[in-house]
C-alpha cells in the first residue's frame, strides 16, 4: 500500500555522503530500506582514498569525505558551505563555470586531468570524474565530484618517456657505431672470416660497456644516476687480458662518464688492447700496461704506455690494425690520439674534450 507522506518526506530529502542518522518514530518499510541503503553508500563513500565532493548547482561545497581531507588538507567543517573556487588555481577559474554548464545538461565528465590547489598553497594534479546528482523526480540539484591525485603517475610516465627518449638516442648512436665498425673492418680485412672475428670482437667490447649504463627496470634512478665511471670501463674492457692482477695498473683521477660516450671510449680502449695483444706488451707473457688519467683544464687525458713488451722497428705495423676507426672514433669526442714508439714500448695519448666525456 503506497504511502503518500513517506514518499513526500524521502522526495524532500537530501542526498548527503556522509552517514545520516537513522530515522525516529514512525517510519515506513520503504523509508527504513532507503535510509539503510543510504548509510551503505555513505559508509563506502567516506571510507573511499579518492577525493569524493559534493556540490550544488551554484558550485558551494555541500558534502566532503575523508578522501579530500587528505587530498586537498581542508577538513569537512572548513569545506562544507564554502564555494568548490577555492580549489581552483587563479588561471584555471574559467574551468569551474563550464563544468556546472555541463553538469546542468546533465552531462558527465570521465577522467578530467587539471590541477588544484590545496589548502597549503601547493598544486596537486589530479584526475577528475564529475556525475550530475539528481532527486527523486531525476531533477539535476547538484554534481558529485571524484578527484584522483596523479602526480605520482604523471612523474612516472614523464621519467618512461625520458627513459625511451635516451634509449632511443642510444640506440640509433650504436647502429650508427655498428655501420662504421663493419665498413671499417673491412678495409684491413683480408678474408670474411677475419672480417668476422674484428667485427665480432669489436661488438663484444661494445656491448660489455654498454652493460655498465644498464639499469634494472624497477629502480627510479635515471641512466645519468647510474653513468659508469672511466676506471671501471677500462677495467671491463681489460679484464680478458688481464693474470694475477699485475699486468694492467690504473692511475690518476677516476671521473663518471656521459652515456654517450661510454661506447666510443669502450671502443678505443679495445682498439689499444687489441693491438697490444697481437703486436705489443700484451703479446708477451711478462708484458704489462700502465695507463694514467690526468686532466688539463678543459681536456682529459689519458696516458697508455706499454712495458715489456717486443721492441718495435716502426709505427707502421702498429698503424695497420684499428688506427683509423680509433681517430675516427675519437673526432666524435672532440679527441685527438698521439703515438710514440720507444725502444721500451709504445706510448699513446689520448686527449678529449672534458665536456664531451662527463656527465
Amino acid at each position: 500500500m503506497s504511502d503518500p507522506a513517506g514518499e513526500d518526506r524521502l522526495r524532500k530529502r537530501p542526498l548527503a555522503s556522509t552517514c545520516p542518522p537513522a530515522p525516529t518514530g514512525s517510519v515506513s518499510p520503504r523509508e527504513s530500506e532507503y535510509f539503510r541503503e543510504v548509510q551503505r553508500l555513505a559508509a563506502i563513500v567516506e571510507s573511499s582514498d579518492d577525493a569524493i565532493i559534493g556540490k550544488d548547482l551554484n558550485g558551494v561545497i555541500t558534502n566532503w569525505n575523508r578522501g579530500a581531507e587528505r587530498l586537498f588538507g581542508y577538513s569537512a567543517a572548513e569545506a562544507v558551505g564554502q564555494p568548490v573556487s577555492m580549489l581552483i588555481p587563479a588561471d584555471r577559474q574559467d574551468e569551474e563555470p563550464e563544468i556546472l554548464g555541463r553538469i546542468r545538461r546533465g552531462e558527465r565528465i570521465d577522467h578530467y586531468e587539471t590541477v588544484r590547489r590545496r589548502k597549503d598553497g601547493s598544486a596537486v594534479e589530479i584526475s577528475l570524474t564529475v556525475s550530475p546528482i539528481r532527486d527523486l523526480d531525476g531533477s539535476i540539484v547538484g554534481a558529485s565530484k571524484v578527484a584522483r591525485d596523479i602526480t605520482e603517475r604523471r612523474r612516472a610516465h614523464e621519467q618512461q618517456q625520458m627513459l625511451l627518449r635516451e634509449m632511443n638516442h642510444r640506440v640509433r648512436n650504436l647502429f650508427a657505431l655498428a655501420g662504421s665498425i663493419v665498413n671499417l673492418s673491412a678495409r684491413a680485412a683480408n678474408t670474411p672470416r677475419e672480417l668476422a672475428n674484428s667485427v665480432g670482437q669489436r661488438l663484444a667490447a661494445l656491448a660489455h660497456a654498454h652493460q655498465l649504463t644498464l639499469i634494472n627496470p624497477t629502480d627510479t634512478v635515471t641512466l645519468a644516476e647510474n653513468a659508469a665511471t672511466l676506471h671501471t670501463l677500462i677495467k671491463v674492457i681489460m679484464s680478458p687480458y688481464e693474470s694475477g692482477g699485475h699486468r694492467i695498473a690504473i692511475d690518476g683521477p677516476d671521473i663518471a662518464l656521459a652515456a654517450n660516450s661510454v661506447s666510443a671510449l669502450a671502443l678505443i680502449i679495445h682498439e689499444f688492447a687489441t693491438n697490444a695483444a697481437k703486436y705489443g706488451s700484451l703479446s708477451v707473457p711478462d708484458g704489462r700496461i700502465e695507463i694514467k688519467c690526468s686532466e688539463a683544464g678543459d681536456r682529459f687525458v689519458l696516458l697508455w704506455k706499454e712495458r715489456g713488451g717486443p721492441s718495435f722497428v716502426g709505427p707502421a705495423r702498429a698503424e695497420g690494425f684499428g688506427t683509423l676507426l680509433t681517430r675516427t672514433t675519437a673526432r666524435g669526442l672532440n679527441g685527438t690520439i698521439a703515438r710514440e714508439w720507444a725502444a721500451d714500448g709504445l706510448t699513446i695519448r689520448l686527449s678529449v674534450d672534458r665536456e664531451r666525456l662527463t656527465v
